[in-house]
């Protein structure tokens, strides 16, 4: 985010052109401008241009107890917690927020998506400090001592500001229905066979350095910004329900049958796949300890995740096996991660589970350049057409064939890394999730199916087929990354609508794209480096775009705002063309065209008829200088092919004006 290079290139450019040459001039990119909020940051040293964490950086944390009891017949969770939460910021804070997710499904709620209608959150109790808090009254401001919720959002006023590095006890109490599975399932929820519950307990919200109190509604489309913390969780469930959940199980001997044990300890010992529980027993019952009066406390602990999610069903097997990943830095996998799948008995392809999950683990924690931290990762089948996830956990549904299963595992998992150890803000910036994750999920597919002719070669990973971004590109429905999530056009219809598809083209897609275009311009090496030091600078921490921008172009050593304003700030478009071929006098000269509006390099290799091949790349600068066309000249010889990018790096919306000669239709094989 150097803000000199694309304005001094144009300007030099225009100096040296005739009138004629600047009106024909192509656009140039703005730089990156950065929000005031931002730089404020900058200037109290949280955050630096460079994109690491400033030296002043902080974030507030917390620590969760919370107990909660599962009524599967009422398809009721009730609740009671205590939140100690720490103000490690310099600002006193007057007010606490804290989100009630569950209030999405309120019949008065703001919403930009349908959902069943459940009522919403019942807060029974709600102390402050020690002092019970009251729901203020409507028609007046909230006092000391006071709450009130306005949708899914909780202001509480404590009795006294709690001032920098201060502390503040919040006591609760609350239930609500859980909502049904179907069509209307957002992310969670109950069949009355599997239970998931997410966003099941009242959280605080995120206070940060750029922008304070996070009181984004959830609307229902947007996902999520969360706050580490820690968290001790008591499940109360009936017995014979198998019970996952986020962290570590502290006491298997109470709820786990021996056998159960015995397996598990099997399964972190192997790289076989272990039937903990096998359709059979599930069958004969007694796949748990038997309880106290019919019912089980499972009692789980972590420390600094962001969120805790939890399954319970007496319908599911349970598969297990490892995952090795190397946490030691001394490129050996040395430290087992225990794999978990659970599902109903004769779901299609879910045999395969918990192979793909290790997988995941294993070639993320590589890819990422940031190892797995956490002891567990549980796949859990049912419930909503899509996929979720949580920390240590991920909710798949919807009928699926191997190779959809493996797709929406690995991309699940892969929000393990982002958001969850990296904790971009995906409310507003949801591509730092969603398209950093997708860039991963198709890296993972190559990696799955190298050399395997089943389901998809490792050609097809980024074939443009693949890349729902070029659906939309050049449309003029294509809306730009840079968008809140809430605010990406919403319509109903037919299932491929392009206004409709605006969110997750720009979310998830482009994003990817334009990853991949630049480990191609720069190289994979040089490349991962930048990216696994994105992870490592803002593992644990909230990053913004600016941070990722500047981490990417600080490692790499490049000012890339070529790259990011016109494809994440705004939806322009490349279009490279071989413009003209001419032989003689002992060169080849090639004139290469600049269509669009997106500036990008310009890979150009000439094979010649003895089959050798020469190779050369208009910069990025010949364009940022304005130009439509450059010439490159090569050494002379009788051509029999001339191609634009052969790699398929750039996203190039018309291809079929890379090549010279133009190929036969046939002869496209779409993977650009």
């Amino acid at each position: 985010m150097r803000p000199t290079l694309a304005l001094v290139a144009l300007a030099a450019a225009l100096l040296a052109a005739p009138a004629s040459a600047q009106q024909a001039a192509r656009p140039v990119p703005y730089p990156v401008f950065t929000p005031p909020a931002w730089d404020a940051a900058v200037a109290a040293g949280t955050r630096t241009s460079s994109g690491e964490p400033g030296p002043n950086y902080w974030t507030n944390t917390a620590s969760y107890t919370l107990r909660a009891t599962l009524d599967p017949d009422a398809a009721t969770l009730t609740g009671e917690g205590t939140i100690e939460y720490h103000n490690a910021s310099p600002d006193t804070l007057a007010f606490i927020v804290l989100k009630l997710r569950q209030n999405l499904h309120r019949d008065d709620a703001m919403r930009n998506r349908r959902v069943y209608l459940t009522g919403g959150v019942t807060i029974s109790r709600l102390a402050v400090g020690g002092q019970e808090a009251a729901l203020a009254d409507p028609a007046a401001d909230v006092a000391p001592g006071q709450y009130e919720i306005d949708g899914t959002i909780l202001t509480v006023i404590p009795p006294a500001p709690v001032p920098p590095g201060g502390d503040v006890t919040i006591d609760l109490g609350w239930s609500f229905q859980i909502p049904p599975a179907g069509p209307l399932a957002v992310r969670m929820g109950q069949d009355g066979q599997v239970f998931y519950l997410g966003y099941w307990y009242p959280q605080i919200a995120v206070y940060d350095d750029v922008n304070g109190w996070d009181t984004t509604p959830y609307l229902g489309l947007g996902e999520h910004y969360m706050g580490y913390a820690d968290y001790d969780l008591t499940l109360d469930v009936p017995a014979d329900y198998l019970v996952w959940s986020t962290g570590e199980l502290q006491n298997p001997e109470s709820v786990l049958t021996a056998s159960a044990r015995e397996r598990l300890a099997q399964a972190m010992a192997t790289d076989e796949i272990v039937h903990v529980v096998t359709p059979e027993e599930r069958e004969a019952g007694g796949v748990t300890a038997p309880g106290t009066n019919g019912r089980l406390q499972w009692h789980y602990t972590t420390e600094n995740v962001r969120d805790v999610a939890f399954t319970a069903s007496r319908h599911t097997v349970w598969d297990a096996t490892r995952a090795m990943v190397d946490r030691d830095g001394n490129g050996s996998r040395e430290t087992a991660v225990l794999i978990n799948s659970l599902y109903r008995p004769g779901v299609v392809a879910w045999d395969r589970s918990a192979e793909f999950a290790r997988f995941s683990i294993e070639h993320l924690s590589e890819l990422v350049g940031y190892p797995y931290p956490w002891s567990h990762m549980t796949a859990v089948e049912g419930i909503i057409s899509g996929g979720m996830e949580y920390p240590m956990m991920t909710l798949i549904g919807g009928a699926r064939t191997p190779r959809s299963l493996f797709g929406v595992t690995y991309h699940e998992i892969g929000h393990m890394w982002f958001p969850m150890i990296v904790g971009s803000f995906e409310t507003a910036f949801t591509w730092m999730d969603e398209g950093l994750t997708s860039y991963n999920t198709n890296e993972g597919a190559a990696a799955f199916y190298d050399g395997s002719s089943e389901l998809r070669p490792q050609a097809e990973a980024w074939a443009r087929r693949s890349q729902a971004h070029y659906f939309l590109a050049g449309t003029g429905y294509a809306v730009e990354p840079m968008r809140h999530n809430d605010r990406y056009p919403v319509t109903e219809g037919p299932p491929i609508n392009p206004a409709g598809a605006a969110r997750g083209v720009a979310s998830y897609s482009t994003p990817a794209v334009m990853l991949h275009a630049l480990e191609g311009i720069v190289g994979r090496e040089r490349f991962m480096q930048a990216y696994h030091e994105y992870a490592r600078r803002w593992a644990f921490k909230h990053p913004q775009p600016y941070d990722f921008f500047n981490t990417m172009e600080d490692v790499l050593g490049e000012d890339l705002d070529w790259l990011w304003t016109p494809n994440f700030f705004d939806t322009w478009t490349t279009d490279h063309a071989v413009a003209g071929v001419e032989t003689g006098r002992g060169a080849v000269a090639v004139r290469v065209g600049d269509l669009g509006r997106a500036p990008f390099p310009a890979t150009v290799v000439v094979t010649y008829e003895d089959g050798t091949t020469q190779s050369q790349t208009v910069p990025v600068e010949t364009w940022l200088g304005g130009a439509r066309e450059a010439t490159l000249s090569f050494p002379g010889g009788a051509v029999s092919r001339v191609e634009v990018d052969p790699g398929g790096y750039i996203p190039d919306v018309d291809p079929t004006n890379n090549v010279w000669p133009t190929p036969a239709p046939e002869e496209e094989d779409g993977t650009n």
